[in-house]
């Protein structure tokens, strides 16, 4: 199923939608501004769009459950435009102009790090509830997306046990894509195997012939896929007309978080293997229930749900349990109930932040792509953010606001 911006209109409750700065809240205004900035346009529209539907389901819910401290919340969306100038511009409205009480948002590494050092420098909670290459150690900075040492330290071994341990690998030419394609090489070293070539490309690349050919040479056991975007669709459709996902298979960091399953033949996708926090799949209530309220709100143009739109919304639900927990949306106090041990069970499970990191601790499952599902083969219960706990001491040093891996793995001191 696929998501139109017309249905993310209509059906939003107290939302405001811009790809224009919005002047700040009228005077005297009770709400609770909940700002979101994500790409509803451009080629990163199949990520952002989707987190957009769940940030409002989201808002709603908290909203129908009575606000926060007797207020309501009032969720403020701002459309990137997969442009990462707009992200610095809406990140500066949204502290300074809307005065908002939490910014959510940031689809890819490069995005993050366009509004992460604004929204510190104006003490305006920032979550980024993205999936990504981890080595954030920031005091303002929630992550609740996965991180390599809870999903690729997963998929990795499961993949070359099932396949054998030569690994092609390729990947978005930005950052994520280059640290995420470094922490594919170390787990294949940690277990045995051996990279035999390592591949990026811009997020505008569309013909991957070059590429495929390459891979056919030189007769890996496994590719391991890092791309990113639309454009990247591209890849497996021509892999799949050469023939080659019936010779060599595809293990993925980030196929099926824009439910790019759903946009190729099952033919094309059958027998990929992804690890996140979250499949459809899961089974729990709160999964159940959620699934139900999203059917419900958006109807035929719901779509097919994935570790960045269910922690969009659990991203906010986190943020207002603290509140709840705090009594307060000013900074310090929000911030402490974040780090307390403080746990929302969502749709994915149980979600606590780790209090050296501020990053999440969470299940993971593994899946495999059968029939455009992903079906579950492995589970994992509150896995800790072990990568960037490498790095990162937030207790023992609490103003922190750096990206460790910025520069590589090499650079933060992990070989």
């Amino acid at each position: 199923m696929t998501f139109s911006r017309r249905s993310f209109l209509a059906g939003s409750s107290a939302l405001a939608l811009t790809s224009a700065p919005i002047i700040g809240r009228a005077q005297g205004s009770d709400k609770i501004i909940f700002a979101s900035i994500l790409d509803l346009s451009g080629g990163l529209d199949i990520y952002g769009t989707a987190m957009a539907d769940a940030t409002s389901l989201a808002i709603d819910d908290i909203n129908a459950a009575g606000g926060l401290l007797g207020r309501e919340v009032e969720l403020k969306m701002y459309d990137a435009q997969s442009t990462i100038q707009f992200y610095t511009q809406y990140a500066t409205q949204a502290a300074a102009g809307d005065r908002a009480a939490t910014v959510h948002g940031g689809i890819t590494s490069a995005s993050r790090e366009a509004i992460r050092p604004t929204l510190a420098r104006f003490k305006t909670l920032y979550f980024y509830n993205t999936q990504y290459e981890g080595g954030v150690c920031d005091f303002n900075n929630f992550n609740t997306g996965s991180t390599p040492a809870q999903t690729v330290a997963k998929v990795v071994p499961y993949a070359m046990n099932k396949w054998g341990k030569k690994a092609y690998i390729i990947a978005a030419d930005y950052n994520y894509g280059q640290i995420i394609a470094q922490w594919v090489e170390r787990f294949v070293k940690e277990n045995g195997g051996e990279t035999l070539e390592v591949e990026f490309f811009p997020l505008d690349v569309t013909n991957f012939g070059p590429t495929i050919n390459k891979i056919q040479q030189a007769k890996p056991d496994l590719v391991f896929s890092g791309l990113v975007g639309g454009a990247h669709v591209s890849f497996y459709r021509q892999y799949a007309a050469a023939g080659m996902n019936a010779e060599i298979p595809i293990a993925s960091t980030t196929f099926g978080i824009g439910n790019e399953h759903k946009l190729i033949s099952a033919e094309e996708g059958n027998g990929l293997l992804a690890a996140y926090s979250y499949f459809e799949g899961v089974q729990n209530p709160e999964n159940e229930a959620f699934l139900a309220r999203m059917d419900a709100k958006f109807g035929d143009n719901r779509a097919t749900m994935n570790e960045l739109t269910v922690r969009s919304y659990e991203g906010a639900m986190l943020w207002a349990e603290a509140v709840k927990m705090a009594g307060s949306i000013e900074h310090a106090e929000v911030t402490a109930a974040l780090k307390s041990g403080l746990t929302y069970v969502g749709p994915s499970g149980p979600i606590t932040i780790d209090p050296q990191t501020n990053h999440a601790i969470q299940n993971v499952v593994l899946g495999e792509l059968q029939d455009q599902e992903f079906n579950i083969v492995e589970s994992y219960e509150a896995q800790p953010p072990t990568d960037t706990q490498l790095v990162c001491d937030l207790v023992a040093n609490p103003d922190q606001s750096v990206f460790y891996f910025e520069n590589g793995l090499a650079a933060a001191g992990i070989e």
